[in-house]
This record gives C-alpha cells, structure tokens and sequence, in this order.
C-alpha cells in the first residue's frame, strides 16, 4: 500500500483567482472541486464529469460545509461552545492528499473555528474505478469543557440547475423498498428515520436525484447517494429562492443533541455518491461495483445456497424434525441448512415469542444433543450448518432481564413498552456491549461446526432512555448505540472470518453500508411472495448487488399476501438474487422436488453472472405490469435475462424485451433455462443472433397467463 503523503498548497492553480486554494477530489469519470477564496472559507465549486478546467471563483461557490451563525438555510454543523456560544465560524487551515492504494485517493481538508478551539477535518476517499466518493467529518474539542453538537452532516453538497427530480424509498413491514419520485420545489423535503438500531423498512438512506429533468435509465445526469449507518439518519434538500439545492445528509439528529467531551472526536458516519451523466443505470452499476469490492464480504466470492426451517416448523420443532429435514435437503442440492429461532432457552424455553431472549444456551428439551449433532447430521447429508440469533435483544420473560434489568433501553418512571415481547440491550453501555459480544463469540467457539449466522433485530427504539447514560448525555445513546454495534460487528467478522452473516431485522431493517461490510448478505423483506419480492428487489437493487440480496422460494399460498404462483415463478423470481428456499422437501409433490432439484443445479450454474455481472434494467414494473432485468460479465461474454409477466394485458405480451450491456459485434446463443412443463421461448431456443439485434430489435416470450416467467442465457460464440 502506497503511504506517500503529497500536501497540496495549490495556490495559484485556478486562473482567475491567483491566490486560490483549489483542491481536486477526482474518479476515473468524476470531479468535485472545492476551492478557499481569500476569507478563508471552503466553497464546493463543481461536482460533476470530469473536465481539466479550474471551475469557479472559490469566492463564488457554496460553502462547502455549512455553519450555524451566519447562514440563514439548514447547516451540516450546528453546536453550543462550552461559554454557551451557538455560532461556529470555520476557516481553512490546510489539507493534503494522500494515494492509500492504487484505486483509493483520500483527501483530508482541516478547518478551525476563528476563535475556539474547535477543529473540523473533512475526509473525501475517492475510488477511481467505481466512480465512487465517500466523505465524512470529525469534529474535535479542544475547549476546557463539553460542547453540545446539534446537527452533524456527513456531506454537504450543492448544486445550481433549472430542475431537480428526487426519487426516495417508502415502506414498511413486508412493503420494503417502494420507490416514488417528485419534483423539489422551494422550501425544504426532509426524508429521515428515527427507528433508532436499525436503518430502513419505512424509508432508506439513499436517494436518485436527477437533475434538469426526470428520472431516465441509460441517460441524464443523476446523483446517487446512500448514507453508511446503521441507526436513525436524515436527508435534507433545500431548493433556495434562486433555484439552488442544497443536500445535507448524516446521522439523524432528533433527540440527539450530542456531548462531547475536551480532547474527544465525533466522527460522522461515510456519505457515499456517485455522478452520473449516462442515468440511473450507471448509479447502480458503480455501486455494485464498488459494493463487491468495499461494501460486502467477500463480494467476489461465490454463496450457500441454503434452506431454512422457519416456514415448516416455526418454534414447534424436536431433533427428529430437524434431521428429517436435513436427510430431505441433502438430496436436493442445497449447499447449507438454517436453523431459525426457537433453539435457546431452558429456565425460559424459547416455545414463542414471548420468552427467552438474552438466554443464548441450547433448550435441552428438544436438543437433548446440542448443536453438535445437528451440525454432525448437515456433515452426513453434505451440508453446512447455520444458526439464528437475535443479540442485542432480551425478553422480560428471561434469565437475563431478571438479573440485569438496568441493561434495557427505556425511560424512567415510564410502563416497559414491549415490541413482538421483547426489549432492546442498551449498547451504549460497555458491560452490555462485551456481554453481547461474548454471547455470540461462545456459540461460535463451543460449536466450530457452525458455519453461517443469521442475526436479527425485529425491533425499533421506543421509550428511549440509557441508565448508564445518566441525565445530561441521553442525547448520545442513538449515536453511541449505532457505533457500539458497528464495533460488535466487526469483532464478530474479525474473530470468525469464515462464519458468514447475514443480516436481517424483521425483514430489510438493516440495509446500509456501515452493516454490510461485515455481512455477506441481507435479508430484504419478511415477505417472499414472488410478485411482491420483484418490486422489492427493484427497488433495493438500485443501491446493493445481487450477491448481498438473498431470495428465498417459499410456500404458497403466501403466508402475508395469500396469493399463488406456480413453483417455476418462485424460483426464476428468486434466482435473480441469492437463491435459498423456506419451502420445505417434506411438504412437496416428487414432481416440484424434482423441479427444485434441477433449479437449484441450474442456479449454481449462472450464479457467477447473477452475483458478480452487471446489472441491466430492461422493462420496469412500476411502468407497466411486467419486468425484465439482466446480469452481463464484465468481459460481455455470458448474460441471464429474467423476463416476468406480473399481469396480462394485450400491450404486455406483444412487446419485445430489447437487451442491454452486450457486445453490438459480437453473436450470442440463446437457450431457455428452468422451462418446467412448458417453454416460452420457442422462436429463439437454440439459435444465434447478433449483440446488435437482441439490443435493436429484441426478443418476446410466448406468455398466455399472469404469473409466468421466463429465464435465458445469451453466451457470445
């Protein structure tokens, strides 16, 4: 790793203001320019496609991070000195830039308060080949007592246009990921959660924001951005009386006036962006990129295809059910089998939901042998063998709790407000911090069989309130819990490199990317109806690839939507991410097992182009009642088309599906995989065409129903 430091004083550099400081974050693509005027102030000049210009006049562009005190708009920086001072005037110190790796570029930009002892670095990691920037901030104190920070964005970033387009996220339990765009007007839209422990499920920390225009797929210039935090967040436009936009975005600060102690740091948690001027496609590309190269584990690697035992058996399960469903899911192809919850508990068996969590010992009751048999049983059917755990969550009905009922979060002099029965451990303090960590690293030592970690978090913060905390620093348990649990994380990964996590909260609670660096997939949605999953998959995918969104099959009819589709729509819908199945062998027809058998063989056989190629939006469901996507190699030589008939209409069946991302001079075979009963896709089975045709012309499936689906690959000759 290359450590040479080059300190910029680029005096000069810009031609029209000769004693400019002018200080270049650059991408392969990109460039946000950021320039110091004669007051002292850092100004953003211009973000956008790269250009060898020098942009503007440093003392003509926006402050790039904004103060409270002589701006009269939202700031990224607001706080209370320790004299009770609310203003904060920053001034440029100096900056540098330094090469952490041939693809990574990390620029540091210092800035003080013209009068206290209060600093502020501004760091911009830029990765070249992604076109990706992340930048954060740390506030340090240097004054003789605390300070109270107010608000504290992680970027601040402004842009002069004729019109802006904001597409945001919307949803809830079992309704994750919807996705609607509006036009921003005058005035100031906040978009923010304040489900404090956990990130998305009504909302998420990323936005599209198309300027001059609507929102387009494969053209017009877009900035996409995700905030990487795991707790409560806030995005915030502010469209000025001039037309100009203002984005702030940072952890949330609602009930979160933070105290900072003399000599500490506050650290703001990483705002990722992109700009591109070729349309949203291009925004999810280079995050996938950069996500399966940064932002997951092991995002090249390959993954289990695993089958859960939550839908056959939910708490009511024995050892007996439990091999018979290994001995069933050896025969199908499956690489792992997950045992869900109800596993732990003696004092208080965990038999529902209302009893023993924080208990994290095997129930002897129905495990007489412990996990090691289980995981011996997965050893003989040639599976691994994964576990459920929630540990950052007890129930009242709990050794735990009895013994430690200082450890929750909740407000004094206030009834327990319990969620699916159970509290939330308060991470803000230390002991309950080691006590979590411990939990999860001696399940993992007693049983070294365990090969997968599914940890969950079915609940948000109501009736906040931290004994550990006391009374003046309460408005530090958000951010301090968030940051606790990130430590945890990353223990975990760090201790256990070859267990994978997958994170899950009560469905896609827990999407960002301050989690998945320690995971290797999520779970996005509680609800795996295979008509809902395509739009929640949709939507989800803008910002996170393939490889990280597991995709399960489940029974029918669904248990959240009643609704039936056939066997063949379930697997091609959950083929287009990480395959897995709740359906259980047990409860299958010789015919369906057969199918899945198959499927599963054919998955393993185009994971590497789903997981690791590049995504292709071709029809959208929010446009019409169909959907089409497809995953293409980097090198153009493999692609797997996913077309879905949601509902028929005479316009739906009659259309063609032009690809995208392949090579114009290059002839691709076609072939049909998971045809089931019946093909779709007769006229082209077999035949060649060239990357020009299939993107110009196109092709059609052969669908007469609602609820059918076709799946090709195209392999260049």
């Amino acid at each position: 790793m290359m450590q040479k430091t080059i300190v910029l004083f680029l005096a000069a550099v810009c031609p029209f203001v000769m004693d400019a400081q002018v200080i270049r974050v650059s991408t392969h693509d990109n460039l946000l320019l950021l320039g110091v005027g004669k007051d002292s102030t850092l100004r953003q000049l211009y973000y956008g496609p790269q250009t060898p210009e020098g942009g503007e006049d440093p003392a003509k562009g926006d402050e790039a991070y904004s103060t409270y005190g002589k701006n009269y708009t939202e700031v990224a920086l607001r706080l209370t000195h320790d004299d009770g001072n609310t203003t904060t005037y920053l001034v440029y110190e100096n900056h540098s830039t330094r090469q952490l790796d041939s693809n990574t570029e990390q620029t540091e930009i210092h800035l003080h308060d013209s009068y206290y002892p209060v600093s502020v670095t501004l760091f911009y990691k830029a990765y070249r080949k992604e076109n990706v920037i992340a930048q954060w901030a740390e506030v340090r104190n240097g004054e003789k007592g605390a300070i109270k920070l107010h608000d504290f964005a992680s970027g601040d970033l402004s842009f002069h246009e004729t019109a802006y387009y904001l597409t945001s996220y919307y949803g809830d339990w079992a309704s994750e990921a919807n996705m609607t765009e509006t036009q921003l007007q005058p005035g100031i839209r906040i978009i923010d959660s304040k489900l404090g422990v956990r990130s998305d499920q009504r909302s998420n920390p990323s936005f599209l924001l198309a300027l001059n225009g609507k929102l387009r797929e494969d053209e017009g210039q877009v900035l996409g951005a995700t905030l990487a935090w795991p707790g409560s967040w806030q995005l915030k436009f502010e469209v000025g009386t001039e037309g100009n936009l203002n984005v702030l975005c940072g952890a949330n600060p609602y009930a979160s006036d933070y105290t900072l102690d003399p000599g500490k740091t506050f650290s703001t948690p990483a705002l990722l962006h992109t700009y591109s001027a070729e349309g949203a496609g291009e925004v999810t590309r280079r995050f996938h990129r950069w996500a399966r190269t940064y932002g997951i584990r092991n995002g090249y690697g390959r993954r289990d295809v695993l089958l859960n035992n939550w839908e056959a058996t939910y708490f009511d399960f024995d050892e007996q059910k439990l091999t018979t469903i290994i001995q069933q899911a050896g025969t199908m192809g499956f690489d792992l089998f997950l045992l869900d919850d109800g596993w732990f508990g003696n004092k208080y068996p965990r038999n529902n939901d209302d009893a023993g969590l924080g208990d994290w010992e095997v129930n002897t009751h129905k495990l007489p042998h412990g996990i090691g048999y289980l995981v011996d049983q997965c050893r003989a059917n040639h599976l691994k063998f994964g576990i459920w755990i929630e540990p950052e969550m007890v129930n009242p009905k709990s050794e735990l709790y009895e013994q430690h009922p200082d450890w929750v979060i909740t407000a004094p002099h206030r009834p327990l407000d319990l969620q699916r029965n159970q509290l939330i451990l308060d991470l803000s303090n230390p002991r309950v911090q080691e006590y979590v960590y411990q939990c999860i690293d001696k399940l993992l030592r007693q049983n070294p069989g365990i090969s997968y970690v599914k940890w969950d978090c079915n609940r948000y913060v109501t009736n906040p309130g931290s004994a550990y905390l006391g009374k003046d620093r309460q408005g530090n348990l958000f951010v301090d819990y968030s940051k606790a649990l990130l430590n945890i994380m990353d223990r975990v990964k760090k201790a256990f490199p070859a267990v994978t996590l997958m994170a899950c909260s009560g469905g896609g609670g827990r999407v960002d990317y301050a989690t998945l660096p320690n995971f290797m997939e999520f779970w996005p949605s509680d609800n795996t109806d295979a008509v809902d999953r395509i739009k929640i998959g949709w939507g989800m995918e803008y910002f996170f690839p393939a490889i990280g969104l597991a995709s399960h099959v489940s029974n029918i009819p669904n248990g959240i939507t009643h609704r039936s589709e056939s066997l063949k729509f379930r697997f091609d819908v959950a083929m287009t991410g990480k395959l897995g199945m709740d359906l259980q062998p047990m409860q299958m027809s010789p015919a369906d097992k057969e199918f899945a058998r198959n499927a599963i063989q054919t998955y393993k056989g185009i994971e590497d182009v789903v997981l690791h190629g590049d995504l292709y939006r071709l029809v959208s469901p929010y446009e019409e009642p169909r959907a089409a996507l497809m995953y293409v190699t980097e090198d153009k030589k493999r692609a797997v088309v996913y077309s879905f008939l949601i509902q028929k209409t005479p316009e739906s069946v009659h259309r063609n599906i032009r690809l995208k991302g392949l090579n114009p001079d290059a002839t691709y075979r076609l072939s049909e995989l998971n045809k089931g009963d019946k093909g779709y896709f007769g006229a082209y089975e077999g035949k060649s065409f060239t990357g020009a045709f299939l993107m110009n012309e196109g092709v059609r499936s052969d669908f007469d129903h609602d609820g059918e689906s076709t799946v090709f690959e195209a392999v260049a000759q």
